[in-house]
């Protein structure tokens, strides 16, 4: 059965909860809850999307660029596509934002496999879900929501899928895509 991203999904090393809210070529949303202590475990680019985060309460530390920011409740933040960013809840309490990509692309289904991946506890010490794996997805999917790891050259990221796509394919990793989406 595909990952349905509305039941919502939690990392449990980076406390961080994700459920979708609603999602259309145009506008992928959903809510982003983050435990104290929680944060995305790597800095990244989104390469075609901007990415709005509306935090409904508790208090965001993000770094976008060189440029960091402290953002709490009522407060609208958005990092532009191309931009390198990272994120953090730095505070005791709870944090919840509302986060959307625009545009939407396809990126229900990437998350389906990042959701599965996470689910299925697929992940480092850290948290950082497995990154050949979610290679392959991207590659199988022929996504265009792209994001890349910030600590992983352009170079070195465009050989990386390619490669990742061939070794997937001979590990069968198709099984676990059609598991997380429900496509072949």
């Amino acid at each position: 059965m595909a990952v349905n991203l509305y039941n919502g999904f939690k990392n449990e090393i980076t406390g961080e909860t994700f459920r979708c809210r609603s999602y259309s070529e145009d506008l992928f949303s959903f809510d982003w809850i983050v435990q104290p202590g929680g944060y995305v475990p790597f800095e990244h680019i989104h390469l075609y999307q901007d990415e709005t985060f509306h935090i409904q309460s508790g208090e965001m530390k993000i770094l976008i660029g060189n440029d960091e920011y402290i953002c709490g409740p009522g407060e609208t933040v958005t990092v532009p596509k191309g931009k390198s960013h990272i994120a953090c809840n730095n505070k005791p309490e709870m944090l919840v934002c509302r986060v959307e990509y625009k545009p939407g692309l396809d990126n229900y289904k990437f998350f389906q496999c990042f959701g599965g991946l996470t689910l299925d506890k697929d992940m480092n010490k850290r948290g950082q879900i497995n990154i050949p794996k979610m290679l392959y997805f991207t590659s199988k999917m022929n996504a265009r929501c792209v994001t890349r790891s910030t600590s992983i050259p352009v170079p070195v990221f465009k050989f990386a899928l390619s490669a990742c796509y061939v070794i997937g394919t001979f590990l069968g990793w198709k099984k676990l895509y059609k598991k997380y989406t429900g496509e072949d």
